[in-house]
């Protein structure tokens, strides 16, 4: 897996937007739809008690195009990833982000290093003979009291099924439903899971929020978060 995007680490926007194009929608709107989520995450966890700042970790953060749209959001932000040179081009990009190399199943932080661990549009590429350790090293790296959460595509919406057809990397991805991912969470022993489905709308506009919250717990969106507590 590291070999495949390391040879996407110059062309990995371009052929993201290139499995989107038939729905008009930029790949940023996407990107700022997540970061919107993980902030607002930050808020309903009540990650901030007594004016703490949020030490967060982005696990498989392939060239860190997400991070852009977290500036700010977080006391520090660190990234992680299999392939080394997306990693470097991550680093170029985003000079105010830490970033590392993940060359074993292990990843390379210490027990409880950070708030909130998060992983956008990874598990997929994982082997499902590997997702419960990859559960289990989320939760390693979480302070106790902090989360975990996954940000994944959802398998039930059809033009999220025609997107990853059309995706050079995701040829072998194996998708996963919410009901799935919360199983994982909680057989690595996480406490008060929670899932919603987003991107139904191809609005960023407040009053298609709303009701995209409303639709939330309906298998509806392109895509779907589910964090838990360690």
């Amino acid at each position: 897996m590291a070999e495949l995007f390391d040879s996407y680490k110059s062309n990995y926007g371009e052929a993201v937007a290139g499995s989107i194009r038939f729905s008009g929608l930029r790949h940023d709107f996407f990107l700022i739809a997540k970061a919107d989520l993980l902030q607002r995450l930050v808020v309903e966890r009540r990650l901030r008690q007594d004016g703490a700042g949020v030490r967060a970790l982005d696990v498989g953060c392939g060239v860190g195009s997400l991070h852009p749209y977290l500036e700010g959001a977080f006391e520090s932000l660190d990234g992680c990833d299999v392939s080394e040179e997306s990693i470097l081009r991550a680093g170029q990009d985003n000079p105010c982000v830490s970033y590392r190399a993940c060359t074993t199943p292990r990843l390379p932080y210490g027990d409880g290093a950070f708030d909130l661990a998060f992983a956008s549009c990874v598990v997929h590429h994982v082997a499902p003979a590997s997702w419960l350790d990859f559960f289990r090293e989320m939760r390693r790296v979480v302070r106790p009291g902090g989360v975990a959460c996954i940000i994944e595509h959802n398998p039930y919406n059809p033009l999220t099924r025609l997107a990853v057809f059309r995706c050079p990397f995701d040829q072998d991805a194996v998708l996963l439903n919410a009901a799935k991912a919360r199983s994982l969470f909680q057989e690595t022993g996480f406490q008060d899971i929670r899932s919603e489905h987003f991107l139904l709308l191809p609005s960023a506009r407040s009053f298609a929020r709303r009701l995209e919250r409303l639709l939330a717990p309906l298998p509806l969106g392109a895509q779907y978060v589910c964090s838990a507590h360690v």
